[in-house]
This record gives C-alpha cells, structure tokens and sequence, in this order.
C-alpha cells in the first residue's frame, strides 16, 4: 500500500490583474531583513552509520533517488527543536492559521499580507515565508515560535516562491507581472529579472543538477524552461489547458505537469523538454506530491463543480495510477505535504474552508479541520531533508 474549484481562470485572472495596481502604493514596507541566520556553505547528510556529516550543498541527486535525503528521520540540524506544524495561508481571508497535526486543532490565527498563496520554507531551513501576493510581501516565520518573526519584506508579486539547489537565489514568482525575479535569499534584493512570454507562470521545478527549471504556465497553456546559471528563458513547450504543480521523478528524467483542465499529468522529458506521454487521474488535476519512500506520488484532485475531491496515487516506476481514493462529501483537495513520518497526507480544501489530514495507507479523511477562507498552499514543517527548494516544501 502507497506511502507508509478556486474561481475560474479567467476571473481569477481578471481579479489579480485589476488589483495589483492598486495595491502597489500600498505595499508593506520594512527595512532589511535581519532574522535570518547566513545559508551554511555545507548542508547535513547522513553517513553510512546514520551519523551526522557534512556534504557539500549544491543540487547533485543522492544515487538514483534526488528525494534520498528526505525519508523518515533525516531531518537536518536546523529543524532541531522546531515543533511539528501545520502552517494554512487564507488566500481570501489574508491569515495564516495554525494547526497542531496531534490534535488537530487550531492553535493559532494571525493576519498576514492581502491575499496570501503560500507558506514557503527557506532554503537553509531557518525560517517560514507567507507570499502575500497582492501585498506585494512577504511575512517571515519563526517556526520555533510558529509567529511572525520580523516586519513584511517588500518583493513585486510574489504569487509563490522558490530557491535555486545552490541556496544562492531565491526566485520570487511574479505571476501577474510575467517575470521570475532571482533575488538575494536574506535581503530579498533583485539579482536579476527573467521576462517570460507567457501567461500565469506559477509553478516549479529543478533538474536533479539543479541546471535548469520547468514552471508552468497556468493561462495560456504551457510550460516554459530557464537555464538557473544564465538565468536565461530556453524555450516554451505548448501543452494546452492549464498545467498547475510540476514535479520531477526520483531519477531526475520525468517532469509531471498537473493539469487543472485536462484532468491529469503531462510527462514531460526535462532534458530534451519534449512531451513524452499523458496520465489522466481526476477533475481538476492540481498537487504532486512524492511519498516518503519515493515510491510513490500523491496527485490531488479538485474534483470541478460537483466537488467530488479525489486522490491519485502514482507509481514513479510504472507511471501508472495505482490507487484512486476519492474523499467523501464536498471536497476540494488543493495542496499541502506529506507529514515527516509519510503516514498523513495534509491538503488544504480550497472551496469549503477546510484541511483534511488524510491516511497514506487506506486514502481514508481521518480529520477535518475549520480554518479561513480560501486555504492554498498549505505547509507542513518541519520536513526531513538537506535543504528546501521552497514552494509549500520541496525537500532533497
């Protein structure tokens, strides 16, 4: 056994588009940030005895598996003595709220930014990011504390957020203003802006060396490959619909592109950026996330206007849908993370104001947990790995 409808696009569109302009002169203000310790120039590993040891940080896989670092236990030094939570940005309701995973209870709510899309760990580990997008900031968090560490850091559009492998970028995702932005990863001053044609870029990835990125282009349809080190756009590849999370496979060849109107996953080759096959898994096909093992991966569904939420489970090996779990009642599975143990799969519903923790071995809700309007990307932390890539928790 595996693991241990936001609006329509274009009003969605539409209405990040009217706002934006007015938000800008309203952006949240701050100096520079301050709380965040240096990135170490070397990241934890494991040595054969399970000891910790130092290896060098840059994205180079683990053997044949790029997510080997991320199994049950391999947590780094930097995640010592932070408490397990469960961080829920309000997208609608501009809060973040807290959840204990063992009680599965609030215990915590605090405003944040205007319309905050996800709750980004850092690359190093040491500290939380809500992306208000429409506030043009972001709001650090002290995961020891789980509060708001310092004042909002201004950055242009930062519908999501992302950390080269190297540690030595993070790319704050302008989606309204068609741009990746490479930012310094504690100042958060401009490195470089890298335009891109198309429309709605929001989603990521890496190669398994950490040379180049595949993001998806959720409006118009397609994907688009960047050189990391030239910061350079490569090409544009057509896939149609509109593709949501991406994800590589452990062996570093596969790029999965969810669907949201196609209703699965586009396999896309990553080196020679070609499409390779389709895998259909249910309505509104929108968060990849692997398992703990590597085994398998989890594809959320979000179930379209009846809000009959599903959960794909995909075999990285045969690329098959092994399982199909479909979730009771009115569900919209949106996105999340696996716990540290692989057993509970957290997913924020995005139309019914809900996070569901889900069992990864029967499929079953074994919680359904109140919280604000709009819950998207959710992140569960701390995670086992070296270091984050950011989004709602990629881990190697």
């Amino acid at each position: 056994m595996p693991g241990g409808v936001a609006l329509p696009v274009m009003t969605k569109w539409g209405l990040r588009v009217a706002m934006a302009l007015a938000v800008v002169a309203s952006a949240c203000s701050s100096g520079a940030h301050k709380h965040a310790a240096a990135v170490p120039t070397t990241v934890p590993d494991k040595t054969a005895n399970g000891a910790s040891a130092l290896s060098p940080a840059p994205g180079a896989p683990l053997g044949e598996n790029i997510y080997a670092a991320t199994g049950v236990g391999d947590f780094a030094p930097a995640t010592k003595d932070v408490p397990y939570r469960i961080y829920v940005p309000n997208s609608d309701g501009s809060s973040v709220d807290v959840i204990n995973p063992e009680t599965y209870k609030v215990i915590d709510h605090y405003p944040v930014g205007r319309n905050p899309q996800h709750v980004v760990p850092a690359w190093d580990l040491r500290t939380l990011y809500v992306a208000n997008d429409l506030s043009s900031s972001l709001t650090p968090i002290d995961p020891v504390t789980g509060k708001p560490s310092g004042p909002n850091i201004p950055v242009d559009d930062p519908y999501n957020m992302y950390f080269t492998p190297d540690g030595a970028s993070a790319i704050v995702v302008a989606e309204a203003h068609r741009h990746l932005d490479f930012r310094d990863p504690h100042t958060f001053a401009l490195q470089t802006r890298v335009p891109v044609t198309c429309k709605g870029i929001d989603h990521m990835d890496f190669s398994a060396d950490g040379r180049y990125l595949i993001a998806s282009c959720e409006f118009s349809g397609q994907v688009v490959k960047v050189d990391v080190a030239t910061r350079q756009v490569v090409g544009y590849l057509a896939t149609g619909g509109a593709p949501q999370d991406v994800k590589v496979d452990p062996a570093g060849k596969i790029f999965y592109v969810a669907d949201m109107k196609a209703g699965g996953l586009h396999e896309i080759d990553g080196d020679r950026f070609t499409e390779v096959g389709f895998l259909p898994t249910g309505p509104e096909t929108h968060g990849l996330y692997p398992s703990r093992d590597a085994r398998f991966m989890y594809v959320t569904n979000r179930g379209g206007a009846a809000r009959h939420g599903s959960i794909s489970v995909v075999d990285f090996t045969t690329r098959q849908v092994v399982q199909t779990w479909k979730l009771p009642g009115n569900t919209t599975p949106d996105m999340g993370g696996v716990s540290p143990d692989g057993k509970i799969l957290w997913v924020s519903g995005r139309r019914d104001r809900a996070v569901y923790a889900i069992d990864t071995t029967t499929g079953a809700i074994v919680a359904r947990i109140r919280v604000g309007a709009g819950p998207h990307g959710l992140c569960v932390w701390p995670q086992p790995g070296r270091y984050s890539l950011g989004h709602t928790g990629i881990l190697r």
